[in-house]
């Protein structure tokens, strides 16, 4: 009796150990949610949510694999995370919502069990490792999947199919809010920074983006080029077709001068018909051959409507290699003589590229770049092509030898 009264202690003993054990690590683990939690609401951008989600969960909850999947149909997350999307490991931008609906169905819960190879593989990328068990949580806003967010480890039992899900459902549907919370705080900003009517960066960007962009080049000595572009006669455009016709020209002008710059480059509406472009680690040479291709482009472009003629000015100026003074009084220089530029252009009959500090604009057209060409030859070059092209005329007159 006394034996199996010790041994029945012994085992309630045990039994209450465990349960102080585990409600020891339950304990814990709510703390370190409760700290990850709070980083997650405070998070002030996308980018900021994205990394702590795929770099301090693993660490503080010791899970060897996570990753994260969210919906981008219109690429919208991708153009806000475009300087981090080449570092975020394990970020997936999804164009469809398809296959998030395919693998949890109407079911919108958490789904934890044994790692399958061909519904999961995907979900993990290929430098998945061991895994053995996962935790696949839904992120859904207003009844719609807008992401997935998922759990790998090489332990088979960490992750049973039996197992409560409250805790992850919780962090689900806190994910879920603070994604919807970033997205909206990423699109507001875009809206101060982007131009309503053509969709390109507005002037308060372009400054700000400026003297980075100076900072940049005076730290590493690449060349920067800045274009100043203004529309020809657009209150004649205006007055001839209306303003909802002279807003189509804006918008096909700004897409024009788009499509001919780089992702790394930067256009902007300045004010009106005007825009203005930053081009980094570009030469002059290079920079006035695009603002060519532009002008050409836009010379060519049938506006449609019966509206015919539009061409756009280009002023260019280079940031001074010896600059001296803060970025801000460079910036503001650049941007000056590429609008002193402009006006050059203007004034001598429109249609033009003039890069700042030369006389002579670059005229349109195939005879314009020939002329171009003639000016940058030297005197003696000069001499000697028309020696050359007399000897030529007299030969042509004496008939072949």
């Amino acid at each position: 009796m006394g034996n199996n009264l010790h041994a029945e202690n012994f085992s309630l003993r045990q039994q209450l150990e465990a349960l102080l054990h585990e409600a020891r690590c339950n304990e814990d683990k709510m703390r370190r949610f409760d700290q990850l939690e709070r980083q997650l609401i405070s998070a002030g951008s996308l980018a900021e949510l994205v990394r702590t989600l795929l770099s301090e969960y693993k660490s503080a909850f010791g899970v060897e694999h996570v990753t994260l999947a969210l919906v981008d149909a219109e690429y919208e997350t991708a153009r806000i995370l475009e300087a981090e999307l080449a570092s975020a490991q394990g970020l997936t931008l999804l164009g469809s919502g398809e296959a998030l609906e395919k693998l949890y169905g109407e079911n919108r819960s958490p789904r934890l069990g044994r790692f399958d190879a061909s519904v999961h593989g995907k979900l993990f990328g290929e430098n998945r490792g061991n895994i053995a068990s996962v935790a696949l949580l839904p992120l859904a806003r207003q009844g719609e999947l807008i992401g997935s967010f998922h759990f790998g480890s090489d332990n088979p039992e960490r992750y049973e199919s039996v197992s409560g899900t409250r805790f992850l459902e919780r962090l689900a549907a806190i994910i879920s809010v603070c994604l919807e919370s970033t997205l909206n705080q990423e699109r507001l900003k875009l809206l101060g920074l982007t131009d309503a009517l053509t969709g390109v960066q507005n002037r308060r960007y372009f400054e700000h983006r400026c003297q980075a962009e100076i900072s940049l080049a005076r730290r590493h000595k690449h060349p920067l080029a800045c274009m100043f572009l203004d529309v020809d006669r657009f209150k004649r455009i205006n007055d001839t077709y209306g303003h909802q016709l002279g807003d189509e020209v804006l918008r096909s002008v700004a897409r024009i001068i788009q499509g001919q710059l780089r992702a790394g480059d930067t256009v902007a509406r300045y004010g009106g018909e005007e825009f203005v472009a930053l081009l980094p680690q570009t030469a002059a040479n290079h920079a006035l051959d695009i603002a060519e291709r532009i002008r050409a482009r836009i010379a060519a472009e049938p506006f449609g409507s019966g509206m015919h003629g539009i061409t756009i000015s280009i002023g260019l100026s280079m940031l001074l290699a010896d600059g001296a003074g803060d970025n801000c009084a460079l910036a503001g220089r650049m941007i000056s003589d590429a609008d002193r530029a402009l006006y050059q252009a203007k004034h001598t009959g429109r249609n033009k590229v003039v890069c700042d500090g030369d006389p002579s604009p670059v005229p349109a057209g195939k005879a314009g770049l020939a002329e171009s060409l003639a000016r940058s030859l030297s005197a003696a070059t000069r001499i000697f092509l028309d020696l050359y092209s007399n000897l030529l005329k007299r030969l042509m007159h004496y008939g072949p030898m």
